[in-house]
């Protein structure tokens, strides 16, 4: 069994830590709130108490934070307390130039870095059935799948280093045009008085189903938006994509209107809900205050 470090026991990186020790690992977890440890320590693994504690020993560093410039503070500290030659993986969902960067950086050091962003939301990381698109070299790629394995269902290698995060971006840009498209048929549907949970389930099984449809569209019905991915979150990737659009020379002109959208919620007070609270943003776009 490994070795693992895991920091960062959110929403996401909590059940894929507990899973790890489910499956016979040996894992120390680190988190700013202490309180986040419980359940991993309630499954065998360990409360680390500062990145020298948490490195000490790994075999495997996992690293699932929220954003670019938190990974390059953990990993200023990972490169400076852990042992030469360790295995990165970086969960997260960052800029893919800064994981280029991070990835020449950790090589120089002579550490190894997959970028290994994942798609599926709480409820994927809940069930080990997440997406997992990693970048960097194969070997790597091939000594890391056994725990990819346990916490994801679809794992794909999908080029070098920075290539995880740019199919990530994509999912996102996907997966916010869907959520917004799932939002105005809700809010049109309910405006003329259909039977609105029958039409999305009609609509489930015809060319407009979709896992967003499948996954949002209770959320959407009874206006509950407990988060399982925030829209801060994904507003900080709708910048990645249109970032990095720009710098492709690449147009993405419905990607930008719905990165308009979900800033527009966010700065509308929805930042902390569920992404399928864009449903807000329509009602409030059609006069009608939910």
């Amino acid at each position: 069994m490994t070795n693992i470090a895991f920091i960062g026991l959110g929403i996401m990186g909590n059940p894929m830590a507990v899973h790890l020790a489910q499956a016979g690992h040996t894992v120390a977890g680190l988190d700013r709130s202490v309180e986040r440890t419980a359940e991993l320590v309630a499954a065998g693994g360990r409360a680390a108490s500062s990145v020298a504690d948490v490195v000490k020993g790994a075999d495997v560093i996992c690293v699932m934070v929220p954003d670019s410039p938190d990974v390059q503070d953990v990993l200023e500290d990972v490169f400076q307390e852990a042992e030469t030659g360790t295995l990165i993986i970086d969960f997260s969902s960052i800029r893919p130039d800064v994981t280029q960067q991070l990835a020449a950086q950790a090589q120089a050091l002579g550490f190894r870095l997959l970028d290994a962003p994942v798609s599926g939301g709480e409820a994927g990381a809940k069930n080990a059935v997440l997406s997992i698109m990693v970048g960097g070299s194969a070997e790597d790629f091939a000594e890391a799948r056994e725990l990819f394995d346990v916490v994801g269902k679809t794992i794909v290698h999908v080029g070098p280093s920075g290539s995880g995060q740019t199919v990530k971006a994509a999912n996102q840009l996907i997966v916010a045009a869907n959520i917004q498209a799932v939002a105005e048929a809700v809010v049109f549907l309910e405006a003329y008085g259909v039977d609105t949970a029958a039409a999305l389930e009609v609509l489930g099984g015809g060319l407009a189903g979709s896992t967003v449809l499948q996954q949002k569209r209770a959320n959407m019905l009874s206006r509950s938006f407990e988060p399982g991915f925030r829209i801060d979150l994904h507003h900080k990737d709708m910048g990645i994509v249109t970032a990095a659009a720009r710098e492709a020379g690449v147009v993405v002109p419905l990607g930008s209107l719905v990165a308009q959208l979900v800033a527009s919620a966010r700065v509308n007070g929805d930042g902390g809900l569920d992404h399928s609270a864009l449903l807000r943003g329509v009602e409030r776009l059609s006069g009608k205050v939910s």
